[in-house]
């Protein structure tokens, strides 16, 4: 699949270059002859004999970027001069802060704000511990953990590099739900520490956002905890990819007409997000799924299975298909991957229905090329950004969370996942869908309202 320039691998470089007529045009020419992008162009300085110039342009990973510098000091009198990744300078110092609420102007402030008066508070929460949602932060905060072990597509990376995208996950919860989360990474990837670590911190927060914890342990720890505290666990890895994809394939079965209980869906990948993504589809109403891991599809009876891989051979694969994934393929209407990189060609989608759905979620490589896939599927869904119908768990977690906190819910459950799916469906209306257009931006205006009334509404049992 090509690669395309990405202000993921954005840079600014600031050179100086001849004040002559075709200088500027020359470093648009060298970067786009190095397949790069220019976005923005600003002169800084200006003399009779040089222009200071900061060029910003988009790679298509580090190693591109070098090769656009060095491009740009190829011109004739360029002299580069210092070279800013601007990812790495949006997270100089942390992306996130804490802020006070109210002012500490004076005196009388102090002494209310902390001691003395903050006793009376706290006297009060002893009184009656319910307080603690309404007289502190708990009622709006959650903690986002996570153990560093499968790390977007990085995989076990440890806890102090999590810590950069715990940090993004808690900006993505103020910026869309007004939320106030915190990342906590533990330097532990044992089940038991896990789980008593949450557990003793539990009583500053109103939820858990579990992420980025690899299978098969974050099932554990996502259970212990659910039995453990009177506050909702969420692991978005498996449950905000569940409802997104439900969410996306109600509205693709509504372009190509067709029905979830009467579809065949092929799955490839049976790890933490691919678990609740199925769970999700049978609790919907899907009735024919097949699964393939890396070992192949997984039927009854296949020698080695796991607790977790017999659950999902004793729920799929009705008809007993013991071949591989590309055999699987034929007759099937939808395909989701949520495994590896380039597991599929497209002449493996060609051998699906009239009609096919393929959703190639694998990031930043999905399972087939989309290009490929458009030529058979009607409708293609992949998790990357440069393609239509992207499924992102920012269209979920922000709202369910927003709804599970304004319930004051102690649990989060399959009907609340369920509306919430529904709700992100919805939000798509008819006169809008179409084959690019199955799900919205997460800066829809109305995605996480209406995703966070469902789940409020489902929680109260409404």
């Amino acid at each position: 699949m090509a690669t395309v320039p990405s202000v993921s691998y954005s840079i600014t470089v600031r050179l100086e270059a001849p004040a002559r007529g075709h200088a500027v045009s020359q470093l648009t020419q060298a970067v786009e002859h190095a397949g790069g992008v220019v976005t923005a162009l600003d002169v800084t300085a200006s003399g009779h004999e040089r222009l200071r110039i900061d060029v910003t342009c988009a790679a298509t990973s580090s190693v591109h970027a070098q090769e656009l510098v060095q491009a740009l000091a190829s011109v004739e009198g360029v002299t580069i001069g210092k070279v800013s990744d601007r990812t790495f300078l949006l997270h100089l110092g942390g992306k996130i802060e804490m802020q006070t609420k109210v002012p500490i102007r004076n005196r009388d402030d102090l002494s209310m704000i902390y001691t003395p008066g903050v006793a009376r508070v706290c006297l009060a929460i002893v009184e009656n511990p319910d307080d603690a949602r309404r007289l502190t932060i708990k009622r709006n905060a959650i903690a986002v953990v996570t153990d560093g072990s499968a790390v977007l597509g990085l995989g076990n990376v440890g806890p102090k590099a999590a810590l950069p995208v715990m940090e993004g996950k808690a900006a993505l919860f103020k910026r869309f739900a007004g939320i106030d989360a915190w990342p906590i990474c533990l330097d532990t990837q044992d089940v038991d520490e896990i789980v008593r670590a949450v557990q003793l911190i539990a009583p500053g927060f109103a939820g858990v956002n579990l992420e980025d914890i690899s299978a098969p342990r974050c099932f554990e720890v996502e259970r212990r905890l659910r039995g453990l505290l009177d506050i909702p666990v969420f692991h978005d890895d498996q449950h905000g990819t569940a409802i997104v994809v439900l969410a996306a394939l109600r509205n693709a079965l509504k372009v190509v007409d067709k029905k979830l209980e009467d579809v065949r869906i092929v799955m490839s990948g049976a790890g933490a997000a691919g678990t609740a993504v199925l769970q999700l589809l049978l609790a919907a109403g899907a009735r024919d799924v097949v699964v393939a891991d890396v070992d192949g599809v997984i039927y009854r009876g296949r020698p080695g299975l796991s607790e977790q891989l017999r659950w999902v051979a004793e729920h799929t694969n009705t008809a007993g298909y013991r071949g591989d994934l590309r055999g699987a393929l034929d007759g099937a209407d939808v395909f989701i991957g949520v495994s590896a990189p380039n597991v599929l060609t497209g002449a493996d989608v060609a051998r699906m229905n009239d009609g096919a759905v393929v959703f190639a979620l694998a990031n930043p490589e999905p399972e087939v090329d989309p290009a490929e896939a458009s030529e058979h599927a009607e409708v293609v869904a992949t998790g990357r950004s440069d393609y239509p119908n992207q499924i992102n768990n920012v269209l979920a977690f922000p709202g369910v969370f927003r709804g599970l906190l304004d319930a004051q819910s102690q649990e989060v459950t399959t009907p609340m996942l369920l509306a919430a799916a529904r709700a992100l469906a919805g939000v798509v209306g008819d006169e809008e869908l179409n084959a690019n257009y199955i799900i919205p931006s997460v800066f829809h205006p109305d995605v996480h309202t209406a995703v966070a009334h469902a789940v409020r509404e489902a929680a109260l049992g409404r």
